[in-house]
């Protein structure tokens, strides 16, 4: 089994008789009603909110960080830190006290990540959730997802960290799906973040690599607000030398790509660590999504890579054929 839950859909823009794109066509299927744990497609979500925002991109973390100050990590810009080419490791046991019964200290955690990054700028990118988190410390993650993609689509019940869905009244214990069982946390996660690190660190709020939770009809609306906004996201989402990563998304590798074969070659998108993923062909007008909980009852279960670009594959032959 892939999954025990799943809910998939494309997008595509719908097409006035005289040929001009003038709306969107968005088609769900499977629980469209559950809100996944949407892992790291929280990342390209924040990138665009701080792209929304009007935030500097050139500023460095120190700027908006003060405990980064005196630390290798001060003058690293963010848009390096979303491109992840800003010299910070991929991972680190932030949540490591919690597994013991002890508490985690948010500000000496943040430092040490903090002291972690490279005084030389790397030749090549390294995907890096820590130098989201703290981008996302540094902004307020929360908070820009919650008024420039949230507030911005209308998606206040169906799209949103933990902590600001429950404050408009949505039940996660009823609508989230299961992830891990994690015997340090009790148990079957569930309607919290399944990554640790964003738990240790934000919560139930969201944190600039995971903490966003949504239904396959949200994340397919954030698609369309990319393909509306191209040319203001162009820094997102352009190609960057080194490697796919871009700044926000992934490119579609030439080769055995998630995305499948059927999106175009400047397709971009996201994964994410639960079984969740967003594939946009900008050229097309196109996006797929593919939400599940992959990781339940254990992160053991990989039969999500065989899956999704079929998956894919088939959602975008769906979305090219002709209504």
């Amino acid at each position: 089994m892939v999954a025990p839950n799943a809910a998939c859909g494309f997008a595509r823009a719908s097409r006035s008789p005289r040929g001009a794109a003038d709306g969107w066509d968005i088609a769900i299927g499977g629980e469209t009603d559950a809100l996944f744990d949407l892992a790291s497609v929280t990342k390209p979500m924040f990138a665009v909110a701080f792209a929304s925002s009007g935030l500097d991109r050139t500023a460095s973390l120190g700027s908006r960080l003060p405990i980064a100050r005196g630390t290798p990590a001060e003058d690293a810009p963010f848009e390096l830190l979303f491109a992840h080419r800003a010299g910070f490791p991929a991972h680190l046991p932030l949540f490591a006290p919690l597994v013991e019964g002890v508490t985690v200290e948010v500000n000496a955690a943040l430092e040490s990540a903090c002291r972690t990054r490279s005084g030389a700028m790397p030749a090549a990118p390294l995907y890096s959730d820590v130098g989201y988190l703290l981008a996302g410390v540094a902004t307020d993650a929360d908070a820009l997802v919650d008024t420039h993609i949230v507030g911005r689509l209308g998606l206040e019940r169906s799209l949103g960290s933990a902590r600001a869905l429950e404050a408009r009244g949505v039940d996660l214990a009823v609508l989230a799906p299961p992830t891990e069982h994690v015997g340090w946390r009790g148990g079957a996660v569930r309607g919290r973040v399944h990554d640790e690190n964003a738990w240790a660190i934000g919560g139930a709020a969201t944190c600039g690599h995971a903490g966003l939770f949504g239904t396959v009809s949200a994340v397919l609306r954030f698609a369309t607000l990319v393909m509306d906004n191209l040319n203001e996201l162009d820094w997102l989402i352009r190609e960057r030398e080194g490697g796919t990563l871009r700044a926000g998304f992934d490119g579609k590798s030439e080769r055995g790509s998630s995305a499948g074969t059927v999106l175009g070659p400047r397709s971009f998108g996201h994964l994410g660590f639960t079984g969740t993923s967003v594939w946009i062909d900008p050229d097309a007008r196109i996006a797929v999504a593919l939400l599940t909980n992959r990781v339940c009852p254990t992160r053991d279960n990989v039969k999500i890579r065989e899956a999704r670009p079929r998956i894919h594959d088939e959602l975008a032959r769906l979305a090219l054929r002709q209504p």
